[in-house]
């Protein structure tokens, strides 16, 4: 009998949550066959990240323009870091570390589908001289981080555009 109710108590919020509509998020679904990304310096994370997500897609990359439905143009990409606290010999205590990517979303005859877009990701991270390699690796940990954040975003604007007819 115990046992009985132990499993309805374990079942119940598994139950609710499917009656909820409750379900993972999935990857953007792009209504798009073929974009081209453009204005990207050739190293840049951003287009590397872009470029994987993508390719998990129905879609593909092309080089043509003419050949592309959409374009992703790049207007801005870039990562930096500032001090924000330091001690009173000049010590770093704490670094913000952003990354700015601006982009827009056009059609090869030029048309433009979604106005310059202004992504700004911003990240605080303590830090000590002592323990500078972890330091240095939560830094980069952090940075791809806030890539996989911009880049989802870039990902939904794909899957939102709708393209003329």
């Amino acid at each position: 009998m115990l046992a009985g109710r132990r499993r309805l108590v374990l079942a119940l919020p598994a139950t609710l949550m499917v009656a909820c509509g409750f379900e993972l998020r999935r990857d953007s679904e792009l209504k798009i066959q073929r974009i081209a990304l453009v204005g990207f310096q050739g190293d840049s994370p951003m287009l590397a990240e872009l470029r994987r997500q993508i390719g998990r897609s129905q879609a593909r990359i092309v080089e043509d323009l003419q050949q592309a439905e959409l374009i992703l143009e790049s207007r801005f990409d870039r990562r930096d870091k500032t001090v924000v606290a330091s001690t009173s010999a000049g010590q770093v205590r704490e670094w913000q570390l952003r990354l700015r990517f601006d982009f827009l979303l056009r059609t090869p005859g030029g048309e433009l589908l979604l106005p310059r877009t202004e992504l700004r990701l911003t990240r605080e991270m303590n830090y000590t001289e002592t323990a500078a390699l972890a330091k240095e690796q939560e830094e980069a940990a952090l940075y791809r981080a806030m890539q996989s954040d911009a880049v989802a975003q870039v990902m939904r604007h794909l899957a939102a555009v709708k393209l003329p007819s």
